[in-house]
């Protein structure tokens, strides 16, 4: 395996721990969204999508991509995508709940889908000219 392609293996590997953390803090405020809040399954899915969103996005912008890009412009392609994703998922997420398909497992779905998606869109769209480029990068190959 040469290197550049191992280091596209932990790239994705970093951005799949990171996701994992985010979909962590998504399901915890979809269900204290759902639970406690009492609010419907699509405002609980809106609300942990976008916590999600800013979690994954501070941490893979600084350790899995590197990025010294600038925050506001990247985070403006961030939101490019989902502005087109969070009306797709909260549609499927209503549909599909109405349709008697249990919350939590349409919640999971719309996370893969999500995960799978934003990895490709970020690579290759949002820090596609700035990978590495950040203090910790700089100082990785300073050594």
């Amino acid at each position: 395996m040469t290197s550049s392609r191992r280091q596209e293996l932990f790239r994705a590997l970093k951005f799949l721990l990171f996701s994992i953390s985010a979909g962590i803090i998504q399901i915890a405020s979809f269900t204290l969204l759902m639970e406690a809040v009492k609010l419907v399954e699509w405002q609980s899915h809106l609300i942990s999508l976008i916590l999600s969103v800013l979690w994954n996005f501070t941490f893979n912008r600084r350790y899995t991509f590197q990025s010294a890009a600038n925050i506001p412009k990247a985070m403006g392609l961030v939101a490019l995508f989902y502005c087109a994703f969070t009306p797709f998922s909260t549609w499927l997420v209503n549909v599909l709940t109405q349709q008697g398909v249990n919350g939590y497992i349409v919640e999971a779905g719309v996370m893969v889908l999500n995960f799978v998606l934003e990895f490709f869109y970020q690579r290759f769209v949002v820090f596609k000219n700035s990978i590495n480029t950040n203090d910790l990068a700089k100082k990785k190959a300073a050594s």
